[in-house]
């Protein structure tokens, strides 16, 4: 029976991980800039 390799195993769940933080990063960078644009058309049709 072959051995298993835990190191690929171990650096393919490192690869997901930083991917996922990177994406999550991301949003969070994507959320922050969008609500300044989002709140101005709110605050126009409440104007009206």
């Amino acid at each position: 029976m072959a051995k298993q390799n835990y190191s690929f195993e171990k650096r393919q769940k490192e690869i997901a991980k930083k991917k996922k933080k990177e994406d999550k990063r991301l949003k969070k960078s994507a959320v922050e800039e969008s609500p300044s644009q989002e709140v101005d058309p709110i605050a126009e049709t409440d104007a009206e």
